[in-house]
């Protein structure tokens, strides 16, 4: 990867791509508006600090896997996000900021984005903190941070305002399992549907052979493969062997961003009647089923009691 150059990074409805000098114009109508603007210290609507704003992202050269991000939404752009070594915080902190043009609020896409940036901090890259500042007065990037994962631990003068301090912390024991299988009759579906969630969680691509693939999320990984030793055409989740996988969602809000975008990639709903808490009253979680009859529980941690 070249210095500078950042992955691309997937959720349920955006894609984080790297910023490009094209998108000087899309990102300048974003900071034009008071929204965007009102907490930052610089006058981002005037042209010549906008354009300048942008160059700066452009240029930057930070550690591999870091810096700023377009928010991408059917091809259009809608925000900024980034994630990059701290100016205001002491020590080798990783920081993390986003900015969602107000004409797309109210959908999540702002919380999609910074959810997925922070798992590709706290997981691909291993971080073991992801930092934010986040203006006293900004109730809804307030939200949002908490929402994400994210826990105040103080307040400072930071860029020239007071801002709360927030952080989210790497998990800190290793994962207990290592992989999983699953022999599948059509890979390519499984792939399209399987394939698809595992990306907007985060997990990547790992290993591809002829009969199957595998998508790894730091020491766990799991497969699909179409092996030629299959006994039989079907998966059938009632009977002896794998009921259903159940994985991680970092936030309630992925889940329901994950939901609404799952009919397009081949999944429905189980248990709609009482989703979100069809595993119980504090268990909050999608039940979803595939085409090939697999399903797969996409579960949110659990609400600290303090906050209920």
């Amino acid at each position: 990867m070249p210095v500078g150059a950042v992955p691309e990074l997937r959720g349920a409805r955006v894609r984080l791509r790297g910023l490009r000098a094209d998108d000087a114009a899309a990102v300048l109508r974003v900071f034009a508006d008071p929204e965007i603007i009102e907490y930052l210290p610089d006058d981002l609507a005037d042209a010549e600090q906008g354009r300048a704003m942008v160059e700066r992202r452009l240029a930057y050269t930070g550690p591999p896997g870091t810096g700023h991000w377009a928010i991408d939404v059917d091809g259009t752009l809608v925000g900024l996000v980034h994630l990059c070594p701290s100016w205001e915080l002491p020590g080798e902190v990783a920081e993390i900021g986003w900015y969602l043009d107000p004409r797309y609020s109210g959908r999540g896409l702002a919380t999609e984005a910074a959810t997925v940036l922070l798992q590709h901090g706290l997981r691909t890259l291993g971080l073991p903190a992801v930092w934010a500042l986040v203006h006293e007065d900004n109730t809804a990037s307030l939200a949002l941070a908490r929402r994400s994962g994210f826990v105040e631990v103080g307040s400072g003068p930071h860029y020239g305002a007071t801002h709360r301090v927030l952080v989210a912390l790497a998990p800190a024991a290793p994962p207990a399992l290592h992989h999983v299988e699953l022999w599948v009759a059509d890979l390519a579906a499984t792939e399209r549907s399987l394939g698809w969630l595992l990306g907007a969680l985060g997990w990547r691509e790992h290993n591809r052979w002829r009969d199957g693939v595998s998508w790894r999320l730091g020491d766990v990984y799991v497969v699909a493969e179409c092996s030629p030793a299959l006994t039989a055409g079907t998966h059938e989740r009632r009977r002896p062997g794998l009921n259903h996988l159940a994985l991680h969602a970092a936030s309630r809000a992925e889940v329901d961003s994950l939901v609404s975008a799952a009919p397009g990639h081949g999944w429905k709903l189980m248990f709609a009647d009482r989703h979100p808490h069809a595993g119980g009253p504090e268990h909050y979680a999608a039940f979803l089923e595939d085409e090939q009859g697999f399903e797969v529980e996409i579960v949110a941690p659990p609400v600290p009691a303090h906050t209920r």
